[in-house]
């Protein structure tokens, strides 16, 4: 990871660098999403994905997850003013490492390679729920559902079998069970 020039992504003595993923409801309308990226890039914080889509066509809401790396002391001061913003129903922080959080990437690999390496690919890519959306004789496109860093490893294993693109999303978060988190 490259070493970023803003003064927000260095730790402090209350905390350290760590991985949120910042979940927004908001109104799905134009200019909104630009208004919340604003309050990430106006504080010096690189987004690492980003991933919007209309959840509620009845209530024309959007959901944005945010994957971004600060510290708790910067990443709480983003919360509480995307929660200023009228466009926003509800913001939730995502801790990685709960056990009760789902999180899950997707991923689309064009392989152009021989029919004996693209039995390999088929084989390395099975245990990440793998779905062929497309197969010729010198080429196919899988996709495949993971976490960020197992799409990492799988992408670079796949390098020297004929990967050659990668389409990704960012990264999106649910909690398990029965429990929702309401919006507003």
């Amino acid at each position: 990871m490259a070493k970023s020039k803003s003064a927000y992504s260095e730790p402090t003595k209350l905390g350290k660098l760590d991985h949120h993923i910042i979940v927004v409801w908001v109104d799905n309308e134009a200019g909104v999403l630009a208004r919340v990226v604003g309050l990430f890039s106006g504080r010096g914080y690189n987004i690492d994905s980003l991933a919007v889509a209309e959840v509620d066509k009845l209530k024309h809401l959007s959901r944005i997850t945010i994957v971004s790396i600060g510290t708790p002391e910067v990443i709480e001061q983003i919360k509480l003013q995307l929660k200023k913003l009228l466009c926003v129903h509800q913001v939730a922080d995502f801790n990685r490492s709960d056990p009760n959080i789902l999180f899950r990437e997707l991923a689309l690999l064009k392989i152009v390679s021989s029919s004996k390496n693209q039995e390999k690919v088929k084989k390395a890519c099975k245990k990440y729920n793998s779905v062929i959306l497309d197969k010729t004789k010198k080429s196919l496109v899988i996709q495949v559902t993971a976490l960020r860093m197992e799409i990492d490893k799988l992408t670079k294993d796949l390098k020297s079998l004929g990967l050659a693109s990668v389409s990704r999303t960012g990264a999106v978060a649910m909690s398990r069970g029965a429990e929702i988190l309401k919006q507003n």
